[in-house]
């Protein structure tokens, strides 16, 4: 069942060729970089510098529940001051104003989470509640984003450039709240149950996927439209973003329709910069719908926390013009400590904290079965979305991400993952069965951060082959090999993702 990995690799040095310039080489750095982030022919031994993930910035700290929390290995002493500042600004808890403290209130209204930390368990993966169907959907990692069809007279215009992200919910906004403070209703609660899909593997094999309904009680503002698409969201781990931030745009459109051989084509999500108002390209959350690590952390200020900041300077975060009450309560930005709850000094410190969250160094890169496992995935032709390498931009922002050979295995592009994955919400460019394919980088390590997470953008997947096995669409192909291998090829596989 194996392919010619000399197919896919003819592709890619087709895909090479065509690739926009990057404006930060010349011509001889350029032929270096290209050499060096080609596809690999030899599976007999690691490749050069693969165990350091991410360059000078790879951690080698001792493997436990706080592998994902220590600072880029390659920080000066005044680095590692501010991410130890911001640490401290994503661990603390916010509360509601007025209170005393005062430099940490203003909370809400409406909230989904009191500290950054509460969604990012250790900086890594959220929970979600257990698959007990009597267990209630009380976390706070995981959320569920609202969005409403448009019309020929309702959002048609903004949505066709992408200046909006999604139409939300006249009544309850953009994403479902499911806290409030002191008398406020919150608005509502989210509920899970989960049907079992069996799946047969070659070998005699039988896996069984859990694919989740989800639904909301107790709605405090009214009844939300018929037509309201739900889109779960679970908070992602943190590590390596400052990096994947430093990626040539470039190279990330050299992506773009690089490996047709099973309908695999790619798309960047074109956004808007709240910084300056231009359009550019969308590289965090699960859709792609930011463009950098400091929009992402303010927007997560607005929506999760109610928390303004002076990217997204409303006050009352999620109220809807439907919401009068919750417009109406106090916020917490204080005159002597500027117009903002969270104000810029406080925001760049966060951003920097969520910049350099070091990437762990591979493990067990030269075990036999993990190089078997790896040449199974490039076989399989993951590889062409989950691309392994890129050297980043000499030009990126700070110094320590410049010039850096990585190993995230990301395209950084949206692509169609078919109607198991589907959410039917749009963000951008992005469909309702558009997702951004994640970086993989750490991925093994997940449970030694959060023993009880899952993975996929909801959650759904309890183990990796699970989430393997739930893809579709552009990725159809991939799985089939993947449902084609033997038992014994499978967990090589397995093995080689729990190696990054």
């Amino acid at each position: 069942m194996k392919l010619a990995v000399a197919v896919m690799l003819a592709a890619s040095a087709h895909a090479a060729a065509a690739q926009p310039v990057r404006d930060d080489l010349n011509p001889r750095d350029l032929g270096r970089v290209r050499a060096v982030t080609a596809p690999t022919r030899d599976f007999s031994q690691p490749e050069k510098f693969e165990v350091m993930q991410a360059g000078a910035a790879t951690t080698n700290k001792l493997l436990n529940a706080d592998i994902f929390s220590h600072p880029s290995a390659n920080l000066d002493f005044e680095g590692r001051q501010q991410f130890q500042v911001g640490n401290g600004l994503f661990r603390k808890d916010w509360v509601s104003a007025p209170s005393s403290t005062q430099a940490s209130d203003g909370l809400g209204p409406l909230f989904n989470a009191r500290s950054c930390q509460g969604c990012h368990t250790k900086d890594g993966r959220g929970s979600v509640p257990g698959f007990d169907p009597l267990e209630r959907a009380d976390t706070v990692a995981l959320l569920l984003r609202l969005a409403v069809p448009g019309g020929p007279d309702r959002g048609r215009a903004e949505l066709a450039p992408g200046e909006i992200a999604a139409l939300p919910e006249p009544v309850y906004g953009v994403q479902l709240q499911n806290f409030a403070v002191a008398g406020l209703p919150a608005e509502g609660r989210m509920e899970i149950e989960y049907e079992p899909v069996p799946v047969a593997l070659n070998g005699g094999e039988t896996a069984t996927l859990m694919k989740p309904v989800y639904r909301i009680e107790n709605l405090g503002y009214g009844p939300m439209r018929a037509d309201t698409q739900l889109s779960p969201r679970l908070a992602p781990p943190m590590i390596g973003l400052g990096l994947l931030e430093a990626i040539h745009e470039a190279d990330i459109l050299a992506n773009v329709g690089a490996d047709k051989r099973d309908g695999i084509v790619g798309k960047p999500n074109w956004v808007v910069d709240a910084r300056t108002g231009k359009r550019v390209l969308g590289r965090f959350n699960l859709k792609a719908g930011q463009p950098s690590v400091e929009q992402q952390s303010a927007s997560a200020f607005s929506n999760d926390m109610g928390l303004s900041t002076p990217l997204f300077p409303r006050h009352s975060g999620e109220c809807t013009a439907a919401q009068a009450a919750c417009l109406d309560m106090p916020h917490g930005a204080q005159p002597h400590l500027g117009e903002h709850e969270v104000p810029a000094r406080l925001m760049d410190f966060v951003s920097f904290y969520s910049s350099n969250l070091a990437v762990p160094a591979r493990r067990d890169a030269g075990d036999p079965r993990v190089l078997a496992g790896k040449k199974l995935f490039y076989e399989a032709n993951c590889v062409a979305c989950h691309v392994p390498k890129y050297v980043t931009s000499r030009n990126a922002r700070q110094p320590e991400h410049r010039f850096q050979l990585i190993w995230p295995y990301t395209d950084m592009l949206l692509h169609d993952m078919g109607d198991g994955l589907a959410d039917g919400v749009s963000d951008g460019q992005a469909t309702g069965r558009d997702w951004r394919t994640p970086p993989l980088w750490g991925i093994g390590l997940t449970r030694s951060v959060n023993p009880t997470a899952t993975w996929l953008h909801d959650g759904r997947a309890r183990t990796l082959l699970e989430a393997v096995l739930w893809h579709g669409g552009e990725a159809q192909a991939a799985r089939d090999r993947v449902v084609a291998m033997t038992p014994e090829e499978r967990a090589d596989l397995i093995r080689f993702l729990e190696s990054l």
